[in-house]
């Protein structure tokens, strides 16, 4: 009879481990790429804050302006404990974070959230899943998001590189608007009477106007830098009512990447950056310190047919010069070089820049472009007129306001997204939003006599995964107009855009579906159109408006309500228990 095998125990010992860690591997792989949850508590209380020789008090997040950074990576988890202690109703945005099943989180007042009252608490919860690069936050009510905004920075997961060369270093620039007024208390005035809202007094660039403004000389940003290095500019347009130009003084700019998705790299002098959009540029500095200081400028891109702020923020570009003194430096006069940005209504800049955007589409980062469509929708975005309620005092009983399909949004007074889950939506909002304009006008034209507008509180139901297209056109109703759609809780393909009116028989053969942009905002082109898709797979209500603050409340704004699916990853969860009440 042959021997029998008996395992040694260290034998045994090696299998024991090797089960274990078979056993182990799946959850092993998951810590791996499971991120971090990183914790930040945003105090929102009053400031002093002086700027154009005036001081004035501001809300803010934590006293700052800009408010504070959030750095996180992909996959990482962001709580954040919001304090309210001024008399405003707050809510802050995420702007352009997906918000896979966390819609509780989104921010914007009366969608998805009643707002955070006085003395009250919110922890905003949710996951940075599959994004990565450049947004922001933002308050979401009324016009607070004038002085509250900061940067949200998602960095590439541990140990994965940017698909451009390492930047020898970061710098957000967030550009906003400034108004000596007090904008709550403007635009509450304008709501009241049916008046337009004061235009702005300044722009700036990191909290900051430039020598440019009055008393403004000590008030500007200044970004120092080496010679022969790259820097990573994060462009940020928080600012409320302008789409802007921004460029620095005989340097050339690099895209890489439009609202934290990578492009294909181009080199520009200009950007163009709606309120809303964010834009990565390579900033390759001059190989040695040249004898000059380069004046960095953000202005307007405005095509409208009303009065804007055409004023210009300013910045300066300083190279450290190793070999020079410090005492010697600031003897020495430097040359101030200035740039030229486009003329304020340079619609075909505008369109060169948009259409240079395109997705980078790599194996690694591919655009995953749906295919098919299941819907089709053709919204018309622009200006008309509605009769003011018995509370305003308007002349004439009109106002002028802006829609979507002639529909002016009705603010609820609850929350949609509660009505929404609890199956509540009775007095709250109706399904009938309409797929197509109800009366068909030739859009860019001779507007037509009747310019009224109806107003509702409706919205647009989705199934779970639907493949929607959506074509939005501008109309020349009071004035045609760029208007920058931004869609919550999605991004979205920009197939392609155009001037004059859509035609559906003509215009899909133009549509890119290879490598289009993929973005959260997109400029309607003044007296043109823009084609998108996006696939609805995030159940929740999500909300789609103009990022010009003074179209959303004048009712340029509606919302998608995407049902559940049949799986459990594909469904909303319950709220969380510190959901503000109304």
């Amino acid at each position: 009879m042959g021997s029998r095998f008996l395992p040694s125990p260290a034998f045994l010992r090696a299998i024991f481990l090797a089960l274990i860690a078979l056993w182990i591997s799946p959850e092993l792989v998951l810590a791996k790429h499971a991120g971090r949850t990183r914790h930040y508590k945003f105090d929102i209380k009053l400031q002093n804050v002086t700027r154009l020789c005036q001081t004035k008090s501001i809300v803010t997040v934590n006293g700052q302006l800009p408010g504070p950074r959030i750095i996180a990576r992909e996959g990482d988890r962001l709580v954040i404990k919001v304090v309210n202690h001024v008399q405003h109703n707050i809510t802050i945005h995420w702007h352009g974070v997906r918000q896979l099943r966390s819609g509780w989180a989104d921010g914007p007042a009366y969608i998805t959230q009643c707002p955070i009252q006085t003395g009250q608490v919110y922890v905003y919860n949710f996951t940075l899943t599959g994004q990565r690069g450049t947004l922001f936050w933002h308050a979401h009510i009324s016009w607070l998001r004038a002085t509250l905004y900061g940067p949200l920075v998602i960095l590439p997961k541990r140990h994965a590189s940017y698909p451009f060369p390492q930047p020898e270093k970061e710098v957000p620039i967030i550009f906003g608007e400034w108004w000596k007024v007090d904008t709550e208390k403007m635009i509450n005035q304008a709501m009241n009477t049916g008046s337009a809202p004061n235009l702005s007094d300044a722009f700036t660039i990191n909290g900051l106007p430039g020598p440019l403004y009055n008393c403004s000389a000590k008030d500007t940003f200044k970004l120092k830098v080496k010679p022969g290095k790259t820097y990573l500019l994060r462009l940020i347009n928080a600012a409320l009512n302008d789409e802007l130009f921004f460029s620095i003084a005989n340097h050339t700019l690099t895209v890489v990447e439009a609202d934290a998705v990578y492009v294909k790299p181009f080199k520009t002098h200009t950007v163009l950056i709606t309120p809303g959009q964010t834009t990565n540029v390579l900033l390759r500095t001059k190989s040695k310190s040249p004898n000059a200081t380069f004046i960095m400028a953000a202005r307007p891109y405005a095509t409208g047919p009303a009065t804007f702020d055409n004023t210009t923020a300013t910045g300066l570009l300083e190279y450290e010069n190793p070999s020079v003194s410090k005492a010697k430096n600031k003897n020495k006069k430097l040359q101030l070089l200035k740039p030229v940005l486009p003329q304020f209504n340079d619609t075909s800049f505008a369109t060169k820049f948009s259409n240079k955007i395109r997705s980078l589409n790599s194996a690694k980062f591919p655009a995953k472009v749906p295919k098919t469509v299941d819907r089709r929708f053709f919204f018309t975005v622009g200006l008309g007129i509605i009769q003011c309620s018995q509370n305003q005092t308007c002349p004439n009983n009109t106002m002028v306001a802006a829609s979507i399909n002639n529909v002016s949004f009705v603010q609820p007074s609850t929350a949609l997204l509660q009505a929404h889950f609890f199956n509540k939506s009775k007095g709250v909002y109706t399904t009938d939003f309409p797929a197509n304009p109800l009366v068909k006008f030739n859009y860019t034209g001779n507007p037509p006599s009747n310019i009224m507008m109806s107003t509702g509180t409706k919205v647009v139901v989705l199934p779970f995964n639907a493949s929607v297209e959506l074509v939005l056109q501008d109309t020349s109703i009071i004035g045609a107009e760029s208007h920058p759609l931004h869609l919550h809780g999605f991004n979205f393909f920009v197939l392609a855009q155009g001037f004059g009116n859509f035609d559906p028989k003509k215009d899909p053969a133009k549509f890119n579906v290879v490598d289009p942009a993929e973005r959260n905002t997109i400029g309607v082109p003044s007296g043109g159109w823009v084609a998108i898709r996006f696939l609805a797979d995030n159940p929740g209500v999500w909300f789609m408006h103009c990022h010009l603050e003074v179209h959303t409340s004048w009712g340029l704004k509606m919302a998608w309500v995407v049902q559940d699916g049949k799986g459990p990853k594909q469904k909303l969860p319950p709220p969380p228990s510190d959901l503000p009440k109304c």
